[in-house]
């Protein structure tokens, strides 16, 4: 079988799974299956850390000046909580089908135990919490062994980790091997923007300055901005402002809060500001925007 062919078979196997997913989730809780058949326009969204696999159809991704690709033949990997905007290219004919890997930290510094120093693991470090790789063979191969133990329930209980652990072995050797180094490394430059994004992320609706985070990160203000776009694409400030009209998002789609509850939720003073801002980054008013989403969830 082709590489073609097996991806076309992965599609289908992940179409049949995806109906069964809220048991998969208790078996193997860090793996999530993708599956749709609609396009989906250019719109902002906000991925968490983890990588993500496709086997048919794909996405592009844009923030600020970088585009990036993935699809079957590249794999994307995100190592930081980001903001960005995306395109969903997807058919029946030609569904968009995946799976979404999170990172478990336990399991990944294990790994790095086993591996030591061993001279043939020389990963170079990263600076972008955003990157892409090519799909190798091994880990096209062992995606196809993962979904192949999620049709039995005990073989994926007992088999399943241990597949995500070869795939996250092949990851690290790889070309984004750095990035997920990167994400148990301590004292780099990355690490202490990703402990800044923790602050954020625990934090956002406090009344966070620039000078605050940088010293949260132990660099000057001008280090810091340079530090925190190698690794976001984009400003401090910036990055705090669309993190929270994201979460706001969340509130009004998943806990039905009206835009003046939810503005106030995210830390925003003036509902009338917030509805400015929304509008401008999501190109709809907050109301128009979520029952849009409704709508979507309701197909």
């Amino acid at each position: 079988m082709n590489r073609e062919e097996t991806c076309l078979l992965l599609a289908d196997k992940i179409n049949v799974l995806k109906n069964k997913e809220e048991n998969l989730s208790a078996r193997l809780p860090d793996i999530r299956l993708l599956y749709g058949t609609e396009p989906c326009g250019r719109m902002p969204v906000m991925y968490q850390p983890g990588i993500i696999f496709l086997f048919s159809g794909h996405k592009i991704g844009y923030i600020n000046e970088r585009t990036f690709q993935y699809d079957a033949s590249e794999y994307l990997l995100l190592t930081v909580p980001l903001p960005f905007e995306c395109e969903t290219f997807a058919t029946p004919e030609v569904p968009l089908a995946g799976m979404r890997l999170n990172i478990d930290i336990l399991q990944l510094q294990e790994l790095l135990m086993d591996i030591g120093e061993d001279a043939l693991f020389q990963p170079a470090m990263a600076a972008s919490g955003i990157n892409s790789a090519m799909l190798s063979d091994e880990i096209l191969c062992a995606a196809e062994r993962l979904l192949d133990v999620m049709e039995r329930p005990l073989d994926a209980r007992i088999l399943g980790k241990q597949i995500i652990r070869e795939i996250l072995y092949h990851v690290l050797l790889g070309p984004c091997g750095g990035a997920l180094l990167a994400l148990v490394s301590r004292q780099t430059h990355f690490s202490l923007i990703s402990r800044v994004l923790k602050r954020i992320e625990s934090q956002y609706t406090e009344n966070l300055s620039v000078d605050q985070l940088a010293a949260e990160a132990n660099m000057s203000v001008s280090a810091f901005h340079h530090n925190f776009k190698s690794v976001t694409s984009t400003s401090p400030l910036q990055y705090l402002k669309t993190y929270r009209l994201h979460k706001a998002r969340m509130l009004m789609v998943h806990d039905g809060l009206k835009a003046s509850t939810a503005a106030m939720k995210v830390g925003y003073e003036s509902a009338s500001q917030f509805s400015r801002e929304f509008k401008r980054y999501f190109g709809m008013t907050p109301g128009e925007d979520a029952a849009r989403i409704r709508a979507m969830q309701l197909i």
